[in-house]
């Protein structure tokens, strides 16, 4: 990698700071060593030699051709179904996607379906838009499509307007988790039936180190039952901030007609060009194999790490993804943790985060990411973790 020139500024430029003393597993953030810095440098200079002022000037709202197009191609690869272009928007990431789609489904009031558990800062951008969110039903395997449809139609009984549910289906952040294709296919009808639209955040599709990834629940749709929301921000860089949304040739109108789309065109204009530009060179094909084997071999040290300190039980191994879901030991919680382990070095992200309205034990679980530090830092952390548990009871926190 090429040397870069540190920044002079005093202002922060990352989300990130590090805190001496303190290995922070809390962070879903890429591991920076892994960052495609020259291959992003070359794509640039290629797009912009290549398209001229076309690739500096306002761009089309739904997104430019070319990463639309091998967008699809993409996603009819990696899925079983590609989408078409007009089913096809352009985002600045995720968390966009799901910003816009909420602005575009949502009323002030409304009762919005949440996972549980699921992305913590999800349930704030939803939350945004003064809707009331309730947990959907779920069980150990995850969301229960029959007990489901049972409680949006108790909750259009009382008079409730139900328009969403949103999960992240696919490696779930934060347990790694996959939701059975049986429920996939049940919670898809459950949407037909109800006219609920599913909101399927698919951020983590790329990132599997076993096996493949199951099918999504927009592959499953045949209209307007499921929305997809998807980022580069995991396979790429976060810092690119592009994303995209699959929804109806309808649903995309109504984004790309909105007002901000109408006044600005599309959305980061220049950087999805780019990145039309790192997929069709074979750039991002090779990355995404290359970061495969970086993540699976991370996860492998940290899931070993905690398993050793912890026992076997304390943590599934997810088969994609970024996170492991940890049980604490019997009388322990997290969020009562949190400072003991953190004046030991180590710190997570509390279970309880990923829960609206009542926890179902969250207290009893710890989020730990695997994907920003080098495999000796993640073990060390695992047994910093370790030293606090053995150091405290119940009965003191």
């Amino acid at each position: 990698m090429r040397s870069v020139t540190a920044s002079t500024s005093q202002l922060p430029i990352t989300q990130f700071s590090p805190r001496d003393g303190i290995v922070d597993l809390g962070w879903g953030h890429p591991r920076p060593s892994a960052l495609p810095v020259d291959d992003w440098a070359e794509a640039s200079s290629d797009a912009i030699r290549r398209l001229g002022p076309t690739a500096l000037t306002y761009g089309y709202g739904p997104g430019p051709g070319p990463l639309v197009e091998w967008l699809c191609d993409r996603l009819g690869r990696i899925d079983t179904r590609a989408p078409r272009p007009e089913e096809v928007f352009v985002t600045g990431g995720a968390s966009h996607a799901l910003e816009l789609v909420s602005a575009t489904l949502v009323r002030p009031g409304d009762t919005v379906l949440v996972d549980s558990p699921t992305y913590h800062l999800a349930l704030r951008i939803i939350g945004d838009h003064t809707a009331d969110l309730v947990p959907a039903a779920v069980d150990d395997e995850g969301i229960d499509p029959a007990a489901t449809e049972r409680l949006i139609r108790d909750l259009r009984g009382e008079g409730r307007r139900v328009p969403m549910l949103y999960l992240v289906p696919t490696f779930n952040n934060p347990t790694g988790q996959c939701l059975a294709g049986e429920r996939r296919a049940a919670l898809v009808e459950v949407a037909r039936r109800t006219g609920v639209t599913v909101v399927e955040d698919d951020t983590y599709r790329e990132l599997v180190y076993q096996a493949s990834a199951p099918p999504s629940l927009y592959s499953r749709a045949e209209g307007d039952e499921v929305v997809r929301v998807g980022s580069f921000s995991k396979t790429v860089a976060p810092g690119l901030r592009l994303g995209w949304v699959n929804g109806s040739a309808d649903l995309v109108r109504r984004l790309a007609t909105r007002g901000y789309v109408d006044s600005g065109g599309g959305v980061n204009h220049l950087t999805a060009l780019t990145m039309a530009e790192f997929g069709a060179s074979g750039r991002y094909e090779r990355h995404v194999s290359t970061i495969r084997h970086i993540y699976r071999t991370q996860r492998d040290h940290l899931a070993s790490a905690v398993r050793r300190e912890l026992g076997h039980s304390a943590c599934e191994i997810p088969g994609g993804g970024w996170f492991l879901w940890v049980r604490l030991p019997a009388g322990l919680d997290s969020t009562l943790l949190l400072p003991r382990a953190e004046a030991n070095g180590v710190s997570y992200v509390a279970g309880a985060r990923f829960f609206r309205g009542s926890s179902r034990g969250g207290g009893a679980f710890l989020r730990l990411s695997f994907s920003m530090l080098d495999p000796e830092l993640l073990a060390d952390g695992a047994r910093r973790l370790a030293a606090t548990i053995a150091s405290v009871d119940s009965t003191d926190l």
